[in-house]
């Protein structure tokens, strides 16, 4: 249930000092009328299973005298919610409002007067002008999850039923099963995790609540803060969608300290990598022709490259362009037929690519293209040489092995913050300064 989600949110109240999120999540006015809907349906059905007692008595009625009654076999037929509003109440919570609300029961009635004459029969009953009011409260339970309950719920009616409070605290308790469900900390791959937990309290307007969550990458099972802080960050106004997802900087960039500490960021390449068509082989044939020293010393060997990043690439986001700045190496080895490497050379390599970012499924994907690659020398095992004579080399193997290697990896995604079976539709994402914004609806299943 969207109800759910924010619910949950709004739950995941930390009591730790406050701190800049990775992370903010928008529930606009169009979402809140998803949610309540949703809700409405689990209240109805409760509704519906109202057990009415059995009745019976006297009643002295003029000129017949006492009349013995009872009415038996009460039971709900139909009930109707036709308004309903949820009201974000600032600081305390949310307050759910249902009125002209009406409920039909049928049942059988039995009479007797005068002694000896009897009649029997059965009836239908309208109960209208029901107006339910409850205060709903959020917290956390034992396990950091969220909770909720009703509190102080008030119902109404002209001709009053029995337990109906009691139902409605049951359908807002019934939410609890389903609010367990929040990736708080969500599993990405072998390697990382995300943590989606709350910040601080959320600020709640008369249009919309504001969360602010962690956002934070950490290694599975060692949970290291990165050497760089979140920065300050405010979505822009949106209101066409029922949520929107701001996902900063720093959220991407604690996902390049993670890879990058656990090693994730290196390949190693042998020829068989390389597409059979491509003329340029990792052979020091190949490479002899551009430094003559590798033929001559290591003549009729293939090769191997290792390239891996040296520091944490930086991703930064402007409008309508992200870019990632990576600084690596590229070791050379030519394979000796007891398959032992022999180092050739080291490369400083410092490359940049421009990303592109969509929305697949409930995941954050996407997909880099290369904008410009600088070598310079690091260490050589076989003499000076020019080191702009492999640029193409190096750019071709970046091209063709590494970067569509990584984009597999990209179009995997990560996990956005999530509640149970939740789909995302009609999404947009844009690109801005200092952070992503995704725009989408949402839908419940199951």
């Amino acid at each position: 249930m969207f109800l759910c989600c924010w619910l949950a949110l709004v739950a995941l109240i930390p009591t730790t000092v406050s701190i800049n999120p990775g992370v903010k999540v928008k529930l606009t006015e169009k979402g809140l009328e998803y949610g309540r809907d949703l809700g409405m349906a689990t209240i109805q059905q409760k509704l519906k299973t109202i057990k009415v007692p059995d009745m019976s008595g006297e009643q002295r009625v003029s000129p017949i005298g006492k009349v013995h009654y009872s009415l038996t076999n009460m039971h709900i037929v139909n009930v109707g919610l036709p308004k309903s509003a949820v009201d974000l109440v600032p600081g305390t919570g949310v307050r759910l409002s249902i009125t002209n609300a009406f409920i039909s029961l049928q049942g059988n009635w039995r009479v007797k007067y005068l002694r000896i004459i009897k009649d029997s029969g059965s009836f239908d009953l309208n109960v209208n002008g029901l107006t339910i009011t409850s205060s709903i409260a959020i917290k956390s339970d034992e396990t950091g999850r969220p909770a909720v309950s009703s509190v102080n719920c008030a119902a109404t009616v002209s001709k009053k039923p029995c337990c109906i409070c009691p139902l409605v605290a049951d359908a807002i308790s019934d939410l609890n099963p389903h609010l367990k469900t929040l990736n708080v900390l969500a599993k990405v791959d072998p390697y990382a995790e995300i943590e989606y937990s709350m910040v601080s309290s959320p600020t709640v307007s008369k249009s919309s609540i504001d969360f602010s969550l962690k956002g934070e990458f950490y290694n599975i099972g060692k949970h290291q803060e990165p050497p760089f802080s979140p920065k300050p960050f405010t979505l822009a106004p949106q209101i066409n969608n029922m949520l929107y997802i701001g996902v900063s900087a720093f959220t991407t960039n604690s996902a390049a300290f993670v890879y990058n500490k656990a090693g994730a960021l290196s390949l190693a390449i042998t020829d068989d990598m390389i597409p059979q068509s491509s003329p340029i082989r990792l052979n020091t044939r190949t490479f002899g022709a551009f430094i003559p020293q590798i033929a001559k010393r290591f003549p009729g060997l293939m090769m191997k490259l290792l390239v891996k990043t040296v520091k944490d690439p930086i991703i930064t986001f402007e409008t309508n362009n992200m870019t990632v700045q990576a600084i690596g190496t590229v070791t050379a080895y030519a394979i000796q037929p007891n398959a032992t490497l022999s180092p050739l050379f080291v490369l400083n390599m410092d490359t940049s690519v421009s990303a592109r970012v969509y929305v697949s499924g409930v995941k954050l994907a996407g997909a880099v293209t290369l904008n410009k690659m600088d070598l310079t020398l690091g260490t050589s095992y076989v003499g000076d040489f020019q080191v702009g004579s492999l640029d193409n080399i190096l750019q071709m193997v970046l091209k063709v092995v590494v970067i569509p290697k990584l984009n597999v990896q990209l179009a995997k995604g990560y996990p956005l913050p999530t509640l149970g079976k939740m789909k995302l539709v009609n999404t947009q994402l844009q690109v801005l300064k200092d952070y992503m914004l995704i725009g989408t609806d949402v839908q419940f299943t199951g």
